[in-house]
């Protein structure tokens, strides 16, 4: 009976060294295989949550841009004996004032400063600032970026039959009756066409007081 029990246990052989190799290596296998796949999961969900954020603020930029050039203002200021309104056009710039503020929407008046530039991708950037006339709370913001194309023209019926587009306005004695904001973002056009609404001409504005935008040249008080 104890040569039967001997030679039973001499056949119950352990694992070798190389299947014991062979086992880590399957378990390294596949703990990678999960390991990646829940990277990839991570990835994709900030991906869309990125994607999301930046169609968010895309629709609230566009909101707000309609929101302050509707409410644009025909305000003037008096230089040189002449009245002179606050509303300078470049195909990369508008100047302009408005009674409707990007960050709370509040009433007053305002100057409001647009600028495209490029960005750090070689693509389009639009940043707004904006300050209370005769204060100089300035504050800036980027409205949007990576855009393929970001421009303005302007539209009025005092020169032509049936107006006419123009992609710069220096008319010093009105403002264009519409503002054409062109968008392109990843080959897609988003444009819009904004009436400015307000056609009466507030209280002037006495130039010293104001603390202009820089860089739009001659619209702004000195």
């Amino acid at each position: 009976m104890d040569a039967h029990v001997g030679k039973r246990r001499t056949g119950e052989q352990g694992f070798t060294l190389l299947e014991l190799m062979m086992s880590m290596l399957l378990l390294l296998l596949v703990t990678l295989i999960i390991t990646g796949a829940m990277r990839l999961g991570y990835r994709s969900v900030e991906s869309g949550e990125k994607k999301i954020d930046a169609q968010e603020r895309f629709r609230t930029s566009l909101n707000a841009m309609e929101s302050q050039i509707q409410a644009g203002i025909p305000h003037t200021t008096a230089a040189e004996s002449a009245e002179k309104y606050y509303f300078k056009g470049e195909p990369d710039a508008l100047l302009f004032s408005s009674n409707h503020s990007i960050w709370d929407g509040r009433r007053g008046y305002l100057i409001v400063d647009y600028r495209v530039a490029p960005d750090e991708n070689g693509k389009k950037k639009l940043t707004a600032s904006e300050h209370t006339i005769g204060l100089t709370d300035k504050r800036e913001t980027l409205l949007m970026n990576a855009m393929d194309d970001i421009r303005f023209e302007y539209f009025s019926t005092r020169i032509t039959e049936g107006g006419s587009w123009d992609s710069r306005w220096t008319d010093e004695a009105s403002i264009p009756e519409k503002v054409w904001v062109r968008l392109v973002y990843r080959g897609i056009d988003f444009s819009l066409v904004i009436p400015i609404r307000a056609k009466r001409v507030p209280a002037q504005t006495v130039p010293a007081r104001v603390n202009p935008v820089h860089g739009m040249g001659g619209s702004g008080a000195k």
